[in-house]
């Protein structure tokens, strides 16, 4: 059996859910049939994020069309408070987790004293948000937060703001000179060591496999000495099965009930059946990875005595005739002698008859 700590795979339900508490629950049913971790939802308040002249992602107007602006469009994806805490209690039915990816204030304090939720999941577009990243440091157990459209010293400015409010109170004063500080003490790296997840992620919707670059999980796990993982925004499964495969212990992949659907993330997401093959081939890999050690499996000690040699008799040998390069070989089943003693065995004589092909 491994070791190994199971990847913790959420399902990123996002604004898939295009409006709807009833598409919103079939996205939990998906994540539950798929045996998903956790589902997660985007909790905002749209006139608090966006101003009215903000344009939309490329991606989002090739989606959605540019009729709308970016504000009309996040208004028809808003969940109330209501309707979060109904997909709340709709997920501990279920026994999935509920996750939600806050991008205000408001919202943030509804997910930790209203639903007391106690990870918090940060997207990419808030990883220079130091006001919101502070106010989320200080209320909240775990973080786990996307990297995406960063450069590691930017990664390095935010953990500082993270180490900062999980190590102080509202009395300490916030610079960035504290916040340095604050990142290279004990006390902030044990906190980000033990309570912050940073999520490799590329920020493009869907994402090409030459523009994902795995390898940075190694970057940012040597760097910052924290748990790593992927939001992964390709097409498939195969890039996040990788992902497991080099270390990563949490995986992010959108889900959606139909990539046909009309909405900014349907077509870098998911179906249900994918979705679920994803987390299967994900506990294959976890079960692959083994103990280290380098011994035969039972199979394996039965399948030897089939496939491995033994030292034959080529011809007939007589009792006390010599062992030679003449009457002996190696051939199957492997249930004698070694062929490694074929050496040893050399002029030696033979204590017994021994017909063609016996094992001597």
């Amino acid at each position: 059996m491994t070791n190994t700590p199971n990847t913790f795979i959420i399902a990123e339900a996002g604004v898939n859910h295009n409006g709807s508490i009833d598409l919103a629950r079939s996205l939990v049913d998906a994540a539950v049939a798929a045996k998903a971790d956790a589902v997660k939802f985007q909790s905002f308040v749209s006139s608090s994020i966006v101003t009215t002249s903000a344009i939309k992602a490329k991606y989002q107007i090739d989606q959605t069309g540019s009729q709308e602006s970016q504000l009309e469009m996040l208004q028809r994806l808003e969940l109330s408070h209501a309707q979060q805490r109904e997909l709340f209690e709709y997920c501990k039915t279920n026994g999935i987790q509920f996750l939600s990816t806050p991008f205000d204030s408001q919202s943030l304090q509804f997910l930790v004293s209203d639903l007391k939720l106690s990870t918090i999941k940060i997207g990419s577009g808030e990883l220079t948000s130091a006001p919101f990243l502070l106010e989320v440091a200080r209320c909240t157990n775990r973080i786990i937060l996307s990297t995406g459209m960063s450069t590691i010293d930017e990664i390095e400015s935010t953990l500082g703001v993270i180490a900062f409010g999980m190590t102080t109170d509202e009395t300490s004063k916030p610079s960035t000179v504290a916040f340095k500080k604050a990142l290279f003490s004990d006390a902030g790296r044990h906190a980000l060591n033990q309570r912050v997840t940073l999520l490799h992620c590329t920020t493009d919707y869907p994402t090409s496999p030459i523009d994902i670059n795995l390898r940075a999980m190694d970057t940012l796990r040597e760097k910052f000495n924290c748990a790593v993982g992927l939001s992964d925004h390709s097409v498939g499964t195969h890039i996040a099965v990788g992902a497991v495969a080099m270390g990563a212990t949490v995986i992010e992949k959108h889900l959606t009930t139909s990539r046909d659907l009309v909405g900014p993330d349907h077509r870098a997401s998911l179906e249900p059946d994918e979705f679920k093959r994803l987390v299967a081939n994900i506990r294959d890999i976890e079960i692959a990875f083994g103990n280290a050690e380098k011994n035969p499996t039972a199979n394996e000690k039965k399948m030897q005595q089939v496939v491995r040699r033994s030292i034959v008799a080529s011809r007939s040998i007589k009792t006390g005739e010599i062992f030679s390069l003449e009457n002996i070989v190696v051939k199957r089943p492997g249930t004698g002698q070694s062929p490694f003693k074929y050496w040893d065995l050399l002029g030696t004589k033979s204590t017994r008859d021994i017909a063609e092909n016996e094992l001597i």
